[in-house]
């Protein structure tokens, strides 16, 4: 079935859906915000729903890519949500990074109306969703994923399912652990350098073709010895995933006594009014120290 639905067109959904539609797909796209819609309607073609619900009406697909839990839940299960209308087999990709405990929630219900719920958050940020070169971890049913795979590799470089519901955001959160530490590690090497009083653009040149170098290193040490940050992951995005990280880890135990320094550290960054500012802004908190 070429008919495909996509709802959230936000700076990561959107080209993601445009990639959807240019392999020749036929896409129906929701957004809260209709201008939203009408845009990407204009520049790929394709239909506007005007709720969830009619967007699943016809289709076998439906990804979506939104902001927060409830957000999620409501357009799933909630009045005029996909669920409503959604045929038996049908599959639901959501690229949302959520909780656990909703992937599971949400997997559960879906599959009372023989629907199959995939969780599959992604990592690459905007630029990756443009280029077509995400990373994309799921959890849910494994003939599911395989389905939705011809799909799922227009716009990722790797995708693989990592277990049963739920496991596709618990991996995004050892990502988003791993990145937090990368970040506020660069930060301080940076910061160091500074202080020290040597060239940091030389010093990046040499330490980033060793073991020092990272996707952060090699994307953000110019915008951040510039002082720029107005781009990239927002620091409130970055504190919503390390919350889940955090929550987690209360339940299973885990010590993450870095990663909670770290998540301290942008909310002061939060609290100067930097809740939309790049996640390598925790250079500019060393700085202005």
């Amino acid at each position: 079935m070429k008919n495909k639905g996509f709802i959230g067109l936000g700076v990561m959904g959107s080209p993601m859906a445009g990639h959807i539609s240019k392999a020749g797909y036929d896409v129906t796209v929701f957004n809260r915000t209709i201008e939203k819609s009408k845009f990407w309607h204009e520049e790929h073609g394709g239909k506007v729903a005007l709720s969830p619900s009619e967007l699943a009406e016809g289709c076998d697909m439906v990804f979506l890519c939104v902001g927060h839990d409830q957000d999620v839940e409501e357009i799933v299960r909630g009045r005029n949500g996909v669920l409503e209308s959604m045929k038996p087999g049908g599959i639901i990709v959501d690229h949302t990074t959520t909780s656990s405990v909703l992937a599971k929630n949400m997997a559960m219900n879906s599959l009372k109306k023989g629907i199959f719920f995939i969780d599959a958050p992604v990592s690459g940020g905007e630029k990756g969703a443009k280029e077509g070169s995400l990373t994309i971890m799921a959890g849910g049913d494994e003939e599911a994923f395989k389905s939705s795979l011809q799909v799922l590799n227009l716009y990722s470089k790797y995708s693989k399912r990592m277990g049963d519901s739920g496991t596709g955001q618990l991996t995004k959160m050892v990502n988003q652990i791993c990145i937090a530490g990368l970040i506020q590690a660069l930060a301080e090497g940076m910061h160091f350098s500074e202080k020290a009083g040597l060239n940091t653009q030389e010093v990046i040149e040499v330490i980033s073709r060793g073991a020092a170098q990272s996707w952060q290193m090699d994307n953000r040490w110019e915008s951040m010895l510039a002082d720029y940050y107005e781009h990239g992951f927002a620091v409130d995005w970055m504190r919503k995933d390390l919350g889940f990280v955090l929550e987690e880890s209360v339940v299973n135990g885990s010590n993450l006594e870095i990663t909670n320094l770290i998540d301290s550290f942008y909310d002061e960054v939060q609290q100067r009014g930097g809740g939309r500012w790049d996640t390598s802004s925790l250079f500019r908190r060393l700085n202005s120290q």
